[in-house]
């Protein structure tokens, strides 16, 4: 699968790499020295080769990496944005004052009501990308099967799909800072719903989807409809 073949590439890039910058180093050190450098590049290369003995043997193990590494970033950010959202009116209150962020009584530094009731539907967005990447890695994990062609390009479909669901995350994320632009938020949260929505059919036609699988599917759907049809309520009369 092309999943897998990708992180033999990546790996086998980074021994090379490694042994490149390694040559390079003993070339231009004196005779039968031994350098920091040496014993630097001796370390990276060291790291690439553990990473090539740690790759996944099959096209559903490449997968099932590919998807925990997603699910990682995404986390991360949902957890930086609802920490921003609970630490008050001022996000950027742990940034010292500057002439581009102004002073602290800059309107533009601060979330109004409305912006809140925006950005919580947003936050579900967020959090549906975050409970569907698990729930696609746990159907990935319990179903996955890389005994076929089918098998092997399904998986590579949803994996495919799936790591586009991190950067649209960030990409929203980014425009509910304020000021906010309801615009913006309406185009991005629409991106990531969209992309959400594909993944959603992708795994709904695919052999990790059996049919005891289907309910979670159907209220992820659900779940990005509602929230979507919602930002797209707060932000009509905005635009």
């Amino acid at each position: 699968g092309t999943t897998l073949r990708k992180m033999v590439r990546d790996a086998t890039t980074e021994v090379v790499e490694g042994m490149i910058q390694l040559t390079d180093t003993i070339l231009n050190a004196p005779v039968e020295s031994l350098s920091q450098e040496q014993l630097i590049s001796t370390g990276g290369v060291w790291e690439a080769c553990e990473q090539v003995s740690n790759l996944p043997r099959d096209n559903q193990a490449a997968v099932v990496s590919a998807l925990a590494a997603s699910l990682g970033v995404v986390k991360d950010a949902v957890e930086e944005m609802e920490h921003a959202l609970v630490e008050g009116q001022d996000p950027y209150g742990d940034i010292m004052e500057d002439e581009e962020l102004g002073f602290r009584g800059n309107r533009d530094t601060y979330w109004s009501e409305a912006d809140r009731q925006l950005l919580s539907s947003c936050m579900g967005l967020m959090k549906a990308s975050k409970a569907c990447l698990k729930k696609v890695l746990a159907a990935v994990k319990a179903h996955g099967k890389a005994d076929s062609p089918e098998h092997i390009a399904q998986l590579d479909d949803l994996a495919d799909i799936a790591n586009e669901i991190s950067p649209s995350v960030d990409e929203l994320a980014l425009s509910m800072y304020p000021p906010v632009n309801p615009l913006a938020v309406r185009l991005n949260a629409a991106k990531l719903a969209s992309v959400l929505k594909k993944v959603l059919e992708i795994a709904k036609t695919s052999h990790v989807c059996p049919p005891s699988e289907e309910g979670w599917v159907q209220f992820l759907t659900g779940a990005v409809d509602h929230n979507m049809n919602k930002v797209k309520n707060f932000t009509q009369g905005q635009l």
